[in-house]
């Protein structure tokens, strides 16, 4: 093969990651079968959102390998990782993790190849807490109704941002979201309505056919307002605390040892928010003032 038609170092972890593209694919039905569970899920990538990521953390790795040891192959790059991997220990815990975690989809691998990253700490993460820069370019009040329309509904950015009118299901009394797009890998999923039920309800009616949201501020924190969700869907459901046995506490690890939650109204707020495993609600959604010790 001449020189020049050789693939670049850009192109070939764009090869990588393009070969395990499963859009579309249930990772939620691949993770059901509990033995090849995690042989199934390393082997695919279920979202362009996690493809994206992977593909810019990757070629900032590679770019790395040619500038710093003028590697022309994925090969010749695998022998660096860990040094790369090293030299990014001042980034956050979660960037260091997203770091292995490409490199280790590009090259096939699992990340314990490679060096440990930083554990990830609750009291480390930055996102949504404090007053950041960006919220001075965006006014809660005048933006009030999507600012309690997500509180109402606790629904991904993405999820907001496709949103049709016709996506409201009402049973007994109770209104549901129906969630069929922007969702990760395109699950499906009913939403509890809670808070401002007559305004998610109006803003839906009103919408019809059409998108309820034609424009997200890009400094909305729809994070946070998700958290303000979780929160609410999890004392809606929770028991008091001497009425749960030992066997249904779950019991927080780390910087939160000692708090612990009820793991069924855990579940119900788990499923609300379209996530599987209720240690993501514990670590990233519930708020301190429900601390128990």
């Amino acid at each position: 093969m001449s020189h020049k038609n050789k693939k670049s170092l850009v192109d070939q972890v764009k090869q990588s990651l393009d070969s395990k593209l499963a859009i579309g694919r249930s990772k939620h039905q691949d993770k059901l079968s509990e033995n090849e569970r995690k042989e199934i899920t390393s082997n695919y990538i279920y979202s362009w959102e996690t493809y994206r990521s992977y593909l810019k953390h990757g070629c900032y790795f590679v770019l790395w390998c040619k500038d710093k040891y003028r590697c022309k192959t994925l090969e010749q790059c695998r022998s660096y990782a860990d040094e790369w991997l090293e030299s990014r220990k001042a980034l956050s815990a979660s960037t260091q993790k997203l770091e292995a975690s490409s490199l280790a989809k590009i090259f096939g691998c699992s990340t314990t190849e490679f060096i440990k990253t930083d554990e990830r700490l609750r009291a480390n993460i930055k996102r949504s807490r404090g007053t950041k820069k960006r919220d001075a370019h965006f006014s809660e009040t005048k933006n009030k109704e999507l600012v309690e329309f997500c509180r109402a509904t606790g629904l991904r950015r993405a999820e907001v941002s496709a949103l049709m009118g016709n996506c409201l299901k009402e049973e007994d009394g109770m209104y549901y979201i129906i969630v069929r797009s922007g969702s990760k890998g395109g699950k499906y999923r009913e939403v509890p309505v809670i808070g401002d039920v007559d305004l998610v309800v109006q803003k839906m009616n009103e919408a019809e056919n059409n998108k309820v949201w034609n424009k997200i501020h890009n400094a909305a924190d729809i994070h946070s307002y998700r958290g303000d969700y979780a929160t609410a869907i999890y004392l809606a459901n929770a028991r008091p605390l001497d009425q749960i046995p030992k066997c249904d506490r779950y019991y927080c690890r780390k910087d939160k040892k000692g708090v612990w939650y009820d793991k069924e109204a855990m579940k119900l707020t788990s499923k609300a928010l379209g996530h599987n495993r209720i240690s993501v609600i514990a670590e990233h959604y519930l708020n301190n003032s429900l601390f128990s010790k």
